[in-house]
């Protein structure tokens, strides 16, 4: 019996060491923006729950396609994966524009902007790339100005 339990801690060992080391290895993959937009505080929290709770690959929004396929891999999915490339395109229905006429050109909004959908130079105007922006709205938070707006996403 004594015997049997030594194997028993054994196996589970090595099976959470197997557990953290693919925690470790999707993390990172994953681009570290800690924009949350999977739905957890952080990159890491997001991997952790793909190995631990079969959650879905597919959620990294900045990550986009490339990161999925490379998840898929590590998890030994890609049989099981069916990816459109293009639903990875336009996230949300809004993006965000900068009212030039308030901004002082902080860079706030470039520093957090976990896509990197906003340019300009510290003290110069700032502008969104539009076709970049996931519309996360995490800009909107680091704005000191309240020139950052929201607006529907052209077609």
């Amino acid at each position: 019996m004594f015997f049997f339990g030594i194997i028993l801690s054994c196996a589970a060992h090595k099976l959470n060491a197997k557990n953290n080391s693919d925690v470790n290895t999707i993390n990172e993959l994953l681009p570290q923006s800690q924009c949350a937009q999977c739905g957890y505080i952080g990159c890491y929290p997001y991997a952790k729950a793909i190995v631990e709770q079969s959650e879905k690959i597919d959620k990294c929004i900045p990550g986009g396609a490339e990161i999925v396929l490379k998840i898929a891999t590590v998890l030994n999915l890609q049989k099981t994966i069916k990816l459109d490339l293009m639903t990875q395109k336009k996230i949300f229905d809004t993006v965000v524009w900068i009212d030039e006429k308030n901004c002082v050109g902080c860079s706030k909004c470039v520093i957090f902007c976990p896509v990197d959908a906003i340019i300009g130079a510290p003290n110069f105007i700032h502008t969104v790339l539009y076709d970049f922006c996931t519309g996360c709205n995490i800009c909107l938070l680091h704005c000191p100005t309240n020139c950052i707006k929201i607006k529907k996403r052209s077609s």
